[in-house]
């Protein structure tokens, strides 16, 4: 598909699996060196840092491939809607309007043809 844009080297779960090693490590490190409590203090919110960045990833993630498939349900709508004028239709607006309105962008009863 033209405008797709190479696929995420992030793997979630192997940053999961390196942040939870991490903190292992840090919890072992802190145990044995309780005299730097701030110094893990802070290390450990840095770990916290990564997976809420994680998540925030994800979210986005899931957000970019909504707006595409948008975008090529628009695109095609709009290519009917063409196509539709072409042929002499009786209401060639009728693919786009149907899609803006099941996307959320037209109300439901809006430039109802007759």
């Amino acid at each position: 598909m033209p405008g797709t844009p190479p696929s995420s080297r992030l793997d979630p779960q192997e940053v999961r699996n390196r942040n939870r090693a991490a903190r292992e490590i840090v919890a072992a490190l802190a145990e044995a060196l309780p005299g730097i409590g701030d110094l893990w203090l802070r290390i450990h919110a840095a770990l916290t840092d990564t997976l809420t960045l994680l998540s925030q990833v994800n979210r986005l993630a899931a957000e970019v491939v909504k707006a595409r498939r948008d975008r090529a349900n628009l695109a095609a709508a709009a290519r009917a809607s063409l196509l539709a004028d072409r042929d002499a239709e009786p209401d060639p607006l009728y693919y786009l309007r149907d899609e803006l309105r099941a996307q959320g962008q037209l109300p439901p009863d809006w430039w109802r043809r007759s």
